[in-house]
C-alpha cells in the first residue's frame, strides 16, 4: 500500500479512536457524577460534544459542571482534529495520484544497473517474476494504467507511458540501466524500442521479444543482443516433451517460481576469490563447502564449457554456473556474500 494512504489511514483511525474514547468518558462521567440513566448520560454527552445547546436533563452540581467544561474543551480539540484530518484527506485525494507518481519516480531515480521491462503482458510478467526471485532491481514501462493499478500492491516500480518515447525510457532510468527487456506484443514496437534504447545507452544489454521469424535479423541489426521467439521456444518445448520427456520435466523443475526455489546460480569468479592468483574449480571445493555442483563455465571470450573438469582454471572475467538445491544455493550466497 502507498505510504501516503497508510499515513492518512492512521490519522483517521486515531481521530475515530479519540472520538469513541471521548464518548465513553462522557457517558461514564455523567453516569457516575450525576447519577443519570445510561440513556440520559449518552444524551448529555452527545449534546455536549456537538455543542448543540439543548438543555440539561436535570440540574448539574459543581463537580458535574466542571466535568462538563473539560468535556467541552476536549471535544473542541478532538473534533477539530477529526475535521482537519478529513478535510486534509479530501483535498489531498485529488493530488494523490500525482504524489504517488512522484514517490515512484524518486524510487526509480535511486536505481543503478537495473533492468527495464517494456510491457507487462505474459512475457513481461514472467520476466518480472524471475527478477524478483533473484532480488534484481527493475522498472516496468506499461501504457495501460488499469494494469498498473491492478499490480500496484506488489511493490513493482512502474512507469506509465509508451516505451517508444525517449522521455519515457529516460524516466525509467535507461541511461543508468544495465539491461532492457522489450516484451511488447508488436514486433514493430519492439524494433523501435531497441533502436531508441541503443542510441541512448550504447553499453547496455538488450533482449527483445519477436513474434515473427522475419523480425529476428531486423532486431539484431537494430542493436538487440538477444532475440527471443516465444512461439519457437514453445513448439520446441512441446516436441521435447515427446522426445525426452523426463529430461524436460527435470529442467522444468529447475525453473523459478519463488525466491525459495532457486536451483541455478551464475557467479563471477571475482566474487569467489582474489583473481590475482588463479585457482581451479578443485581449489574452490564448492561441493564440500556448499553442496553445489559446478555444471558450466564461461570464459572471458564468451565460450562455454559444459561439465568442466576439476582442474579447469577460473581465469579473471569468467563465470561459473552451479546447480544445487535451494538451501545449497542459499548457503553458497551466504558463504561468498553474493547479493
Amino acid at each position: 500500500m502507498n505510504p501516503l494512504i497508510k499515513f492518512f489511514r492512521t490519522k483517521i483511525y486515531t481521530a475515530v479512536f479519540l472520538l469513541i474514547l471521548l464518548l465513553i468518558v462522557g457517558v461514564l462521567g455523567f453516569r457516575i457524577m450525576s447519577n443519570y440513566s445510561w440513556v440520559d448520560s449518552l444524551y448529555m454527552t452527545v449534546i455536549t460534544i456537538t455543542t448543540v445547546g439543548f438543555g440539561e436533563v436535570q440540574p448539574l452540581d459543581d463537580n458535574a459542571k466542571i466535568f462538563t467544561i473539560f468535556l467541552i474543551l476536549a471535544s473542541v480539540v478532538i473534533l477539530g482534529y477529526a475535521i482537519t484530518v478529513i478535510t486534509e484527506y479530501i483535498l489531498s485525494k485529488n493530488d494523490l495520484e500525482e504524489l504517488k507518481q512522484k514517490e515512484m519516480q524518486k524510487k526509480i531515480d535511486s536505481f543503478t544497473n537495473h533492468i527495464i521491462i517494456c510491457g507487462y503482458g505474459r512475457n513481461g510478467k514472467q520476466a518480472a517474476k524471475k527478477l524478483m526471485a533473484y532480488n534484481k532491481p527493475f522498472v516496468v514501462i506499461e501504457r495501460n494504467k488499469e494494469l498498473i493499478d491492478k499490480f500496484e500492491g506488489e511493490d513493482i516500480a512502474f512507469v506509465n507511458g509508451n516505451a517508444n518515447e525517449d522521455e519515457v525510457l529516460l524516466q525509467a532510468g535507461i541511461d543508468r540501466a544495465s539491461t532492457l527487456i522489450s516484451a511488447l506484443p508488436n514486433d514493430a514496437d519492439n524494433l523501435f524500442v531497441v533502436l531508441s534504447a541503443r542510441q541512448i545507452n550504447n553499453s547496455m544489454s538488450i533482449i527483445s521479444r519477436a513474434s515473427q521469424e522475419t523480425s529476428y535479423n531486423k532486431l539484431k541489426l537494430a542493436g538487440a543482443n538477444n532475440v527471443i521467439l516465444p512461439d519457437r521456444i514453445g513448439g520446441d518445448h512441446m516436441a521435447s516433451l515427446v522426445v525426452v520427456p523426463d529430461l524436460i520435466e527435470f529442467i522444468d523443475n529447475l525453473s523459478i517460481v519463488g525466491k525459495s526455489n532457486i536451483n541455478i546460480e551464475e557467479i563471477s569468479t571475482e566474487k569467489l576469490y582474489n583473481t590475482t592468483k588463479v585457482q581451479t574449480i578443485k581449489d574452490l571445493d564448492l561441493r564440500r563447502k556448499t553442496g553445489c555442483t559446478v555444471i558450466g563455465f564461461k570464459d572471458g571470450e564468451g565460450d562455454y564449457v559444459v561439465n568442466p573438469e576439476a582442474e579447469l582454471k577460473l581465469v579473471p572475467n569468467s563465470k561459473i554456473i552451479v546447480l544445487g538445491r535451494p538451501e545449497q544455493i542459499e548457503k553458497l550466497n551466504s558463504v561468498y556474500n553474493i547479493k
